[in-house]
């Protein structure tokens, strides 16, 4: 009994702790699921919290790319709208400058009708007046005219011949001064015989399909081109294989050239490449000025010109006169200088300084008021060329007085450069008849016994006959000879016409 109680009890001890055990393992599994629940659900909450971090942030990102689209939107509406004003005011002073042009036709005509009136009326009143003189003198205006000449030439003569040569004396330096100065600066800058060539340049344009690019959307681009080369483009729609540059600084429209060559070549044409192509065309031009003027003096064994004057010097490379390039004729005709002045027993370094440096003033001379000489004078005296130089550089033209023999030759070398045949297009054949027909028309006059044309044209001596010419005749002869070449010939420079009449007289002694 005691045996099966004591079974009995371990058995039921044995179903207790096995039911206790259970519900312990069943306890402890529903704690486990309900932490890996808080866990789970704290990683999703943590999630969330991200999740509306990002969002948050790239709605924030979204606004602000939309707000710098706008502001580039807005900034390019302000730039159409600038460009609109600009053309509307463009066109509203091309309105004003034609009803100002179109008065200013109304008023000139309105003068030249009064003073074709005024003329018949002093006409009329002339031909009244010589009709009561040749009443009162009974001689026609020819014959009193003609009577009156004769006697005033008769007791006169020698006091003309005095007075017109001392009125030459004193009136022809002031004279040839002026008038150099007005021709030079004129037919430097403006002439039309010439201006074409010197403020054009031409691009050759390999497929037609690129003018649209070039003008651009409304002449976006041509316009931007302008503005930032400062020189004006011309589509000609005849000749649509090329495209013209006009502008009378030559460094400009070599820019200006380059930058269109390399636009063309690379086919990328709007206003931000414009503006970098012309940057590195202007750097490029830079970089030739400089070598050029550094391989120039170089040249010449010059050292102590300063940075600036030589890339002045290398200015030069872009400029011409009459077709000759005024560096390549500067350089030349210092080289010319230096055997001469060796020859001569000259200072040979003013000679060829002042010689090179005789036209650096063309240079410049479009971006500055005057003439040449004048702004040539200007430079040399900023960089510190010494005075002696200057005055021989500034002679070349005559408008100085030649004080030394390096100007005397800086005078020579710039004409045998720029007058010997060639070195200003004009070719053999042209030139060799430029001089005979300088000789034919002087010789051509009564009383000329021989003529010669000297210094490559430059200059003609006439010799006449003492016996047929006396002193005042010969004054008329050479302002005769002058007026005749003016019309008929086309020469570069002046022309000097020397008449020389020489009275010889002899004697016999027996």
């Amino acid at each position: 009994m005691a045996v099966t109680t004591t079974v009995i009890a371990a058995a039921a001890a044995a179903v207790a702790g096995i039911v206790g055990g259970y519900f312990t393992r069943r306890m402890l599994g529903e704690n486990k699921d309900k932490h890996a629940e808080e866990k789970i659900e704290q990683k999703i909450a943590s999630a969330k919290e991200k999740l509306g971090k990002l969002k948050l942030e790239a709605e924030a990102a979204a606004r602000g790319e939309r707000a710098k689209v706008e502001n580039e939107l807005d900034e390019r509406r302000h730039q159409i709208i600038e460009l609109e004003k600009r053309v509307a005011q463009r066109e509203a002073k091309l309105d004003s400058k034609l009803e100002a042009t179109e008065e200013k036709e109304a008023a000139l005509k309105h003068d030249r009708e009064e003073l074709k009136t005024q003329k018949e009326e002093l006409i009329k009143l002339q031909d009244e007046e010589q009709k009561r003189l040749e009443e009162t003198a009974g001689l026609t205006g020819e014959q009193a005219a003609e009577r009156i000449m004769q006697l005033t030439e008769e007791r006169t003569k020698e006091d003309i011949v005095r007075r017109v040569r001392r009125l030459q004396k004193e009136g022809e330096r002031e004279l040839e001064e002026k008038a150099r100065d007005i021709l030079s600066t004129v037919i430097q800058r403006y002439a039309s015989s010439h201006v074409a060539e010197h403020s054009t340049s031409y691009v050759d344009v390999p497929d037609e399909g690129m003018i649209g690019r070039i003008i651009g959307r409304e002449g976006r681009n041509i316009q931007h081109i302008e503005r930032v080369t400062g020189c004006e483009v011309v589509i000609d729609s005849e000749n649509s294989g090329s495209i013209m540059i006009s502008g009378f600084s030559p460094v400009r429209r070599q820019v200006a050239k380059r930058a269109l060559e390399q636009l063309l070549k690379d086919g990328r044409i709007h206003p931000g490449r414009i503006e970098e192509v012309v940057e590195e065309a202007k750097k490029k031009i830079n970089d030739d000025i400089r070598e050029a003027g550094e391989a120039v003096v170089y040249d010449l064994g010059i050292v102590d010109f300063p940075p600036k004057l030589v890339h002045l010097v290398g200015r030069m490379k872009y400029r011409t006169s009459y077709g000759q390039n005024i560096l390549r004729h500067s350089w030349e005709a210092a080289r010319i200088a230096m055997m001469l002045a060796e020859e001569l027993g000259a200072d040979v370094t003013i000679a060829k300084k002042a010689t090179l440096l005789h036209d650096i003033g063309k240079a410049i001379d479009h971006e500055v008021e005057g003439n040449h000489v004048e702004i040539g004078e200007k430079i040399m005296r900023k960089f510190g060329i010494s005075e002696e130089i200057v005055k021989a550089a500034a002679a070349h033209h005559e408008d100085y007085p030649f004080d030394t023999r390096e100007a005397i030759i800086v005078q020579v070398s710039d004409a045998i450069s720029a007058a010997r045949p060639g070195a200003r297009r004009e070719g053999t054949d042209q030139y060799i008849k430029r001089m005979e027909d300088l000789e034919q028309i002087a010789a051509s006059y009564e009383g000329v016994q021989k003529a010669y044309a000297i210094y490559a044209g430059r200059e003609i001596r006439v010799f006449v006959e003492p016996k047929k010419i006396d002193d005042l005749q010969a004054i008329k002869l050479a302002q005769d000879i002058a007026k005749q070449i003016e019309q008929e010939l086309t020469y570069p420079g002046d022309v000097k016409i020397n008449v020389i009449r020489e009275t010889r007289s002899d004697a016999l002694a027996r």
